[in-house]
Parts: C-alpha cells; sequence; structure tokens
C-alpha cells in the first residue's frame, strides 16, 4: 500500500456506505479504499462460498471510438482484438512501451463499434497519457473514470442474486463477454462476465450517481457479504492473477512476468513485440514462478535462497486462507524456476521451507 496523505486522496462514491459498515479503509492507488470490513480470512471464505461483493470503483475506464479505432488497439495492446469481433466480447491484453516493459494490464471490450476499457486505477493517467500521444486524428479518446462506478459480485452464488435483480427476461453473457441490464427494472448497468477470484461472478458498472443504489441493492440479499481489498488480493493469489505493481511492472515483459500467453506468436506490430519475439528466442534471466510455504508468511520484497545463495524475490506473497499455508509469486533464475525445487525464503531474517509448484494454487472444483 502507498503510504499517502489521507487529505489527498480521492473517495469513490461508496465511501459512506463502507465507513456507515465499519470498514477499516486506508491509501491504496491514490484513493481511500475499504481494506476489510470485519475481517480479510470471513470475507474471503465468503466469496469462495456464497457472494462477496467488492467496490472496485476506483478503476479507469476510457471509451475510444473512431473510424480508425481497432486498428489504433492492434498496435497498442498485444492480444489480438481480431478474437473479440462479437459485439459484447472482452479480453485480457498488455500495452507495453518501446522496451517491451509492461505499462498496464488491461481489460478491454468489444461495446459494438466502440471500444471500453478498464486499466489499474494507479496508472489511470499514464495509461491515458499514452494512449491519447499515440491517437491518430481518426480516434477519440474519453476518460469516464469519475463519472463510472463499478462493482465486482463474486462467488458460487452471484449470478443467482443478479438474475434476481435484472429480471427474468435477462440471460447472463459468457464468460469475457458483457451485456445490458436493468436492475430491479429502473437502473440501467453494464454486466461484465468478468472477476479477479477465480470464482465465477461479474463486475457491475454504472453511473456514479447509482452506485449507492446498486451496493444496497446487493447488500438486501442476506448471502452477500461486503469484502474489501485484503480479500480480493488473497483470493486473485490463490489463482495466481497478477498484480500490477507486484507481479509487473514498468521493468518487467511479458515473458519475464508469465503473461506470453496474451501476446499472440503470430501478432506482429504492436508496440514492444520485438522485444517479446526476442524474448521468445532467447529467454530472460528470470521468471516469474509459485511458492508454496511449509510455514510462515512471505511478503513482497522477500529474499528468496537455494543452497544458502540469493537466486529471487517475492513479487506477492500472504497466507491462503482456503489452503491455510503461505504461498507467493517470486521472480527467480530462471535454472531454479522448476516444479518441485525446493528453496528457502527469508521472513525477517529467518529462512522458512518453500518449494516451486504449478499455477494455480486453487482451483476451482
Amino acid at each position: 500500500m502507498e503510504e499517502q496523505q489521507t487529505e489527498n486522496l480521492k473517495r469513490t462514491p461508496l465511501y459512506d456506505e463502507h465507513v456507515t459498515l465499519g470498514a477499516k479503509m486506508a491509501p491504496f492507488a491514490g484513493y481511500e479504499m475499504p481494506i476489510e470490513y470485519t475481517a480479510l480470512v470471513s470475507e474471503h471464505k465468503a466469496t469462495r462460498n456464497a457472494v462477496g461483493i467488492f467496490d472496485v470503483s476506483h478503476m479507469g475506464e476510457f471509451r475510444l471510438t473512431g473510424d480508425g479505432v481497432k486498428a489504433f488497439l492492434q498496435r497498442m495492446l498485444t492480444n489480438d482484438l481480431d478474437r473479440i469481433d462479437d459485439v459484447g466480447a472482452a479480453q485480457y491484453t498488455l500495452m507495453l512501451d518501446d522496451d517491451g516493459h509492461i505499462i498496464d494490464d488491461l481489460i478491454v471490450y468489444n461495446t459494438g463499434g466502440e471500444y471500453l476499457i478498464v486499466a489499474n486505477a494507479a496508472n489511470r493517467a499514464t495509461d491515458f497519457e499514452w494512449l491519447s500521444a499515440h491517437a491518430p486524428a481518426d480516434v477519440s479518446l474519453t476518460d469516464e473514470s469519475d463519472r463510472t462506478a463499478l462493482v465486482a459480485v463474486q462467488g458460487p452464488e452471484a449470478l443467482r442474486v443478479v438474475r434476481e435483480l435484472a429480471g427474468e427476461n435477462w440471460t447472463a453473457p459468457k464468460r469475457f463477454h458483457l451485456s445490458e441490464a436493468l436492475l430491479q427494472g429502473t437502473l440501467p448497468a453494464l454486466i461484465a462476465r468478468t472477476g479477479y477470484t477465480g470464482e465465477d461472478g461479474v463486475e457491475v458498472f454504472v453511473r456514479s450517481a447509482d452506485a449507492v443504489t446498486l451496493w444496497r441493492l446487493l447488500l438486501s440479499f442476506p448471502e452477500v457479504t461486503p469484502a474489501g481489498l485484503g480479500a480480493r488480493d488473497t483470493l486473485r493469489l490463490e489463482v495466481c492473477y497478477s498484480l500490477y505493481g507486484s507481479d509487473m511492472d514498468r521493468s518487467r515483459t511479458p515473458i519475464e512476468a508469465g503473461l506470453g500467453w496474451v501476446c499472440p506468436k503470430a501478432k506482429s506490430g504492436y508496440i514492444g513485440a520485438d522485444v517479446v519475439a526476442a524474448q521468445r528466442e532467447v529467454a530472460p534471466a528470470e521468471a516469474l514462478r509459485y511458492l508454496r510455504l511449509e510455514r510462515g508468511i512471505p511478503r513482497h520484497g522477500y529474499g528468496v535462497f537455494l543452497d544458502g545463495q540469493e537466486v529471487g524475490t517475492i513479487a506477492s506473497g500472504s497466507h491462503s486462507p482456503t489452503l491455510g499455508v503461505g504461498i507467493a509469486t517470486a521472480y527467480l533464475t530462471r535454472a531454479n524456476t522448476k516444479p518441485g525445487v525446493r528453496v528457502e525464503v527469508d521472513i525477517r531474517g529467518r529462512r522458512a521451507a518453500a518449494e516451486v509448484v504449478k499455477a494455480p494454487f486453487y482451483l476451482k472444483d
């Protein structure tokens, strides 16, 4: 978490709702955000077992239009937009700089002649400036972040709850698709079948002015639990979803970060493509891998050792509420990345045994 002065922090439209619910608030990506309401572990388990809802209105939303918008985004983003030619389809993608380093990881939605991009909150300004600096005259960009609220509804009961609000005529979109809905017959929403927890569920876009109404509607269901960013982090780590600022940043390339799969080999011509192609031929010195500890809680920045020599650094680390052990991602020298390799993590001066394992740590039955 970034250390910031509270008076300089932004607030989402749901700030007062979080305070009323007794949430522990803390700085995150320039916002004052709920970290937990009652306890991280209970919020994590509620999401795995029923429904957790998360205020993610701090995320950035950009609308791109114009005759040249698809060609422009094909140059700016690593994934292939031909794969989402159907209206309502979406994909996970990356935006790279000229050196092949990751500016941000994004989700892009085809909304029908237009594209909606969802960006990380901390990168909102950087992303918008980068896109604007490269945009041709026939492409228009609009930052809709301040007038958009976003609530993630995640868990095995999430779709049932949303269906009840959306009405019997609403059909849930397929995974990585979105559709329109009128919640309770009056509240317009875009509902995307996406999430960051490893559970089924949706992310609901509404106008900022409608955020409180949406939040209260969701909390009217007894099986719905408000969950903070703490649980969101442990949920995503269990399923090995990458976090910008920990598992990747402007110093890392997609190949290093294990994200070559969103850089199709058949696609070229995007910014940074030459670096990605070169690293496929000659692998970089380090790679992101996954560690399971026997005891202890690993944290970002802790050293990883093999035979007394430091061979890497923890990127993301936490206690897994589902598995009951410490789990982590780590950048390791490539010679020490095979599953089954035994290493040690330095936890405040004490070495904790760990093993390199395959992703994910947790897989839904």
